[in-house]
């Protein structure tokens, strides 16, 4: 008989009826009624074209046919528990790796090279959390909770691995240079100019378009931010659809730099240092588990690439 036909609630309850050789036992370990164990055991027997049970006035019992088919049955109901019981345990005890990482970071450099590792690693589940919200990192069994942070540490109570330092630098759209060009500085002033600001105690210290001005030589000049944004991704649309210059570091713009959807319009130059980076921030005792470690050294490798490349 092919399994997608047997009958497995049919068999469930023959099994519980065969136990004590009685319909009532099975119904109550099975919730329903001896009516409908009744019905079910019947259902079997039709199927199979064969008695399992003597009926008589005061109750049932197995006759021969039942009593070998109730051994082999109640034998592969415990093979399927015990399958089951595996599978869960293999569930819960999967290592997972639950990283919390700035919203745009995630989105713009960490997801599009993380494809590679997972290839990896299919053993390791990594879950992300895009937020700028601090977590308190620990090792958890083969797992773990961890963090890549930007801002300006040092990070107290954890450990931390750098991965990148940062600095800003104007980019917009190749269309947006070719309505308007932008040669000098105070070309810009001619543009929409795009801002980045976040809900962030460290935000007070990022330097912004005032700060670029200041350090091209312009600090004497108005600087009016047509438009805030929380994200750097959406300073980020708006940028490559045209809509004005933004402020941005090399983790955000890299590949839409290298994919030609973003411009820089004074090359290498007018680029200000920013006092943030990215850290990979760690328990501060305690060691990696196995996969958690190869995925720290492969970040780091990422990362050291990252660096060489810009």
């Amino acid at each position: 008989m092919q399994i997608e036909r047997l009958p497995l609630n049919a068999l469930r309850a023959f099994v519980e009826a065969a136990r004590e050789e009685s319909f009532k036992t099975a119904a109550d370990r099975l919730s329903v009624t001896p009516g409908a164990v009744s019905r079910q055991v019947k259902q079997l027997e039709d199927r199979l074209g064969a008695a399992l049970f003597e009926r008589h006035p005061s109750g049932v019992h197995l006759n021969e046919t039942g009593r070998q088919l109730a051994a082999e049955v109640e034998a592969g109901l415990e093979r399927i528990a015990a399958g089951v019981r595996a599978a869960s345990e293999r569930s819960r005890s999967a290592k997972t790796l639950l990283l919390s990482a700035p919203p745009s970071f995630t989105q713009l450099w960490l997801l599009p090279r993380l494809a590679a590792f997972e290839a990896q690693e299919a053993h390791l589940e990594i879950s992300l959390d895009a937020s700028q919200a601090l977590i308190s990192p620990s090792w958890q069994g083969d797992g773990a909770r961890l963090a890549i942070r930007y801002g300006r540490g040092p990070w107290p109570g954890v450990q931390s691995v750098r991965l990148f330092e940062d600095e800003l630098f104007p980019v917009c759209a190749p269309a947006l240079l070719e309505r308007t060009p932008i040669e000098t500085p105070a070309d810009l002033l001619a543009h929409s100019l795009l801002e980045v600001v976040w809900q962030s105690r460290q935000s007070t210290v990022f330097p912004g378009w005032r700060e670029w001005f200041d350090a091209a030589g312009l600090a004497d000049v108005e600087v009016t931010i047509q438009r805030r944004y929380s994200l750097s991704g959406l300073a980020l649309d708006q940028a490559i659809a045209g809509r004005g210059v933004m402020l941005a570091n090399p983790a955000v713009v890299a590949d839409r730099l290298a994919s030609g959807v973003l411009v820089r319009p004074f090359g290498e130059r007018y680029v200000i240092d920013s006092p943030f980076t990215y850290d990979l921030i760690l328990p501060a005792a305690g060691s990696a588990p196995p996969t958690v470690r190869r995925f720290i050294e492969w970040l780091s490798d990422e990362a050291a690439q990252f660096r060489e490349s810009i």
